[in-house]
């Protein structure tokens, strides 16, 4: 569990720096992608679901 929240924090960290700089090609693709292949496998895996799902329910509840 520590190294996957170590993974999760460098990742969100390289992530971050990469969207801030605009530099955002295939290595930025393949940080995005590792840092939710890992951030999937912490505790924050169900907070985030829940989130993205609430955050969906409100955009079709504001187009309708």
């Amino acid at each position: 569990m520590f190294v996957t929240v170590s993974l999760v924090f460098l990742f969100g960290v390289l992530l971050a720096a990469l969207v801030k700089f605009k530099v955002l090609g295939c290595g930025g693709a393949f940080v995005a992608v590792m840092f939710g292949f890992f951030l999937a496998s912490t505790g924050a895996a169900g907070p985030v679901r829940e989130l993205t799902a609430a955050f969906i329910t409100a955009l079709s509840d504001l187009t309708s």
